[in-house]
């Protein structure tokens, strides 16, 4: 029997095939490499599978927990609306004290950044990032990916670096692979704040006491006296949207968010979204092409939280279905401008926290006096880092001196929301035994 005929390609005669050996070894390697291409593509997709199946697993066990609120920092927590319906002040959307620093009982405490098993290259990793050697950092960590079987930090490193970086595709590959890898969902792709691609300056963008406005439980008509505070708030620092604790959507309290955030983005105002994503989850499962009955405010909200986010894929998808459904013009899509995007967070924020700038560098003196003036007038120290995308390691050495100098008696100081190549600098330089490092979770 010939050789083609095995692969059912017809019959050739023997002699041939026999006095064309070369030939024959070539067609034989040739669909030896095919078959491992197939199977190459095949595993791919089978990873793909997975992380979908996961992600769908986690998506409902996520509907299931968090149908509860969640506490606020140390504090226990509060009921939803009765079951009858009735509303209740005190249980929907509870204000958050505007000028008290709460931080987290020990119990309620996340885990703290855990020292990486590969410490040596991590930090090495830290310190090149740290001194603007993005792309040999890179390079360490995709080399390092292999020996990280036991330890995370090294992908959670890399998926913080393309986010800073805003190398979407990048991040979306190594996705595929650490859900693979770890059987787990991978992480949701967060775009950069606008404000870490300003012109160099020593401390880029604002720093300094944020004004927050914290919404949880239904997102019903009652959120109307919480957002009227934004009216009085100081117009010329940024502010900060906390959508964390929300679980549950309404019609009403749509429209009141969505005229909240048009009106918040009508000047220069930066904005930091917490949690955006998450409660556009929320509102888009309560959607339905063609069905009218909630009124348009749902799908522009939704609409509005994906501009946020800058999904402009899912937005002109989405804006198609809002067209079909109430036949009208589709929104454009404008790309945000000064918008910053946090992950949800798993407490309550305090509206008084310390927001670090995007990069801090070269001198840091004014950045230096107006935490010294904060401290003037807080007993805990809560420091926002969810703008924070690097610090150079000579100006993280004279933050260090600082806060040493400011952990005295009983004052309690945490670095909130750091990404992890910012962590491992800092557990390097010796934060850690003066304050409490808590990096975003993936």
């Amino acid at each position: 029997m010939g050789l083609f005929s095995i692969f059912k390609k017809g019959k050739v005669d023997e002699t041939i095939v026999q006095n064309d050996g070369d030939a024959a070894r070539l067609a034989a390697n040739s669909e030896l490499e095919r078959q491992r291409a197939q199977q190459s593509d095949l595993q791919r997709e089978i990873a793909r599978a997975t992380a979908m199946k996961i992600d769908a697993i986690e998506a409902a066990m996520a509907a299931d927990i968090f149908n509860e609120p969640e506490p606020a920092w140390a504090r226990k927590p509060r009921p939803l609306q009765a079951a009858n319906g009735a509303s209740n002040d005190d249980a929907t959307l509870p204000m958050l004290d505007q000028y008290t620093t709460e931080l987290l009982g020990d119990d309620d405490m996340p885990l703290e950044a855990a020292a990486a098993e590969s410490a040596p290259i991590v930090e090495e990793i830290a310190i090149l990032y740290s001194n603007g050697q993005a792309e040999v950092a890179e390079q360490m960590l995709l080399g390092s990916l292999p020996d990280a079987a036991q330890d995370r930090t090294v992908w959670w490193m890399l998926f913080d670096l393309y986010q800073v970086l805003n190398r979407q595709e990048s991040f979306e590959n190594i996705s595929i692979d650490y859900a693979s890898h770890y059987e787990t969902s991978p992480p949701s792709w967060i775009p950069p704040a606008s404000a870490a691609s300003a012109a160099p300056v020593a401390v880029r963008g604002y720093s300094g006491v944020t004004p927050t406005v914290g919404l949880g439980g239904v997102l019903n008509a009652s959120v109307g006296p919480q957002l009227e505070r934004l009216d009085s708030m100081d117009q010329k620092l940024p502010l900060r949207l906390d959508f964390s604790r929300i679980n549950g959507v309404e019609p009403e309290g749509c429209a009141l968010l969505l005229a909240a955030l048009k009106k918040a983005q009508a000047g220069e105002r930066e904005l930091v979204v917490v949690g955006a994503a998450e409660l556009a989850e929320q509102v888009r499962n309560t959607l339905t092409i063609g069905n009218r009955d909630g009124g348009e405010a749902p799908w522009l909200l939704y609409l509005e939280l994906l501009h946020l986010l800058n999904r402009e894929k899912d937005f002109e998808e989405s804006s198609m279905d809002y067209c079909v459904t109430f036949e009208v013009s589709p929104p454009p899509f404008v790309p945000p401008k000064k918008v910053a995007n946090a992950p949800r967070q798993a407490t309550a924020a305090a509206s008084d926290r310390f927001m670090l700038p995007a990069v801090i560098e070269g001198d840091v003196t004014a950045l230096l006096s107006a935490i010294d003036e904060y401290a003037g007038q807080y007993q805990a120290l809560v420091f926002d880092c969810g703008r924070l995308a690097r610090m150079e390691f000579g100006a993280a050495s004279a933050l260090q001196a600082k806060i040493a100098e400011l952990a005295t008696g009983e004052r309690r100081i945490e670095f909130r929301d750091l990404n992890h190549l910012v962590a491992a600098l800092m557990r390097l330089l010796g934060f850690a035994e003066m304050a409490r490092l808590f990096p975003h979770k993936y």
